[in-house]
């Protein structure tokens, strides 16, 4: 029977863990999250970050700026965020506009704070396997194969996507754990071939129900970090209905990666803020 990687109750006891931490600081952490424009969804993830700080005790700062801003004065709010003593972490809500660098915006960012993991400092070192601010998708994905006791050292581990942002980091990851990563991507000549061999698949595309059940090796486990709309329901980027028969263990869309994503963000950071309290 497939295992179904639920990622909410994993999601629930990080954030416990993390409330009862910060109910005994003197000083709790603080979040700042930096929005261009009024993308319905931007607002939407906007709203559920400032619940989920605020729910283990953070406290929770939002700069909202408009459309027409220019590059100039994004640089200068993420500047001004990174400057403030009483911020601990700050993440960019992406995309912005197409006038906008999101590269030149990210490396803005004090480092230290950098609490999505994007800045050039904490990407290289993930690369070279340091200590550093992991991106909290990926991170999220380990720790949901961790919670449910998933092999992930010596496994075939095929990654479908190569964004910085989700499928980089994650076969870095895969590779930190001792996997044997191959990453696929939109010019990879037959996906299926390349798929059907991974004993741990992992697909970040953003193509709702793109890999189907025939493309998945009887028994392995699909991390699916796809959150896609279709006729009105949330889907992920793997067809969930002929998956579910073949897989080993799977994560769901909703309830699967996406709850982890926030639940890590919020242990960057706590991370974040007792590093520079530390003066690290």
């Amino acid at each position: 029977m497939t295992e179904i990687l639920d990622g909410r109750p994993v999601a629930a006891a990080i954030k416990h863990e993390l409330q009862s931490t910060i109910a005994a600081m003197a000083s709790p952490p603080s979040l700042a999250i930096l929005q261009v424009g009024t993308d319905p969804s931007a607002a939407w993830y906007v709203r559920s970050i400032k619940r989920a700080t605020e729910g283990v005790g953070m406290r929770f700062h939002h700069v909202h700026l408009p459309q027409e801003v220019d590059q100039r004065n994004v640089i200068g709010a993420v500047q001004q965020l990174s400057a403030d003593a009483t911020i601990s972490g700050i993440i960019v809500q992406l995309p912005l506009p197409p006038n906008i660098d999101a590269n030149l915006v990210i490396a803005a960012l004090d480092p230290r704070k950098d609490v999505d993991g994007l800045h050039p400092l904490n990407a290289g070192r993930l690369t070279q396997g340091l200590p550093s601010l992991l991106p909290n998708t990926p991170a999220g994905g380990i720790e949901l194969l961790h919670y449910y006791g998933l092999p992930i050292a010596g496994q075939q581990a095929v990654v479908v996507g190569r964004s910085n942002v989700v499928g980089k980091p994650m076969a870095l990851l895969l590779l930190q754990e001792q996997a044997t990563v191959t990453i696929c991507h939109s010019h990879t000549p037959d996906l299926p071939t390349a798929t059907r061999s991974a004993d741990l698949l992992v697909v970040a595309i953003g193509r709702p129900a793109m890999v189907t059940g025939a493309m998945i090796k009887p028994g392995a486990t699909v991390i699916d970090f796809g959150i896609n709309e279709r006729d009105g329901k949330v889907v992920g980027d793997v067809e969930w209905s002929s998956a579910v028969e073949v897989a080993g263990a799977i994560t769901p869309v909703p309830g699967g990666t996406g709850p982890m994503t926030n639940a890590l963000l919020l242990r960057n950071t706590l991370a974040a803020h007792l590093k520079l309290q530390q003066g690290e």
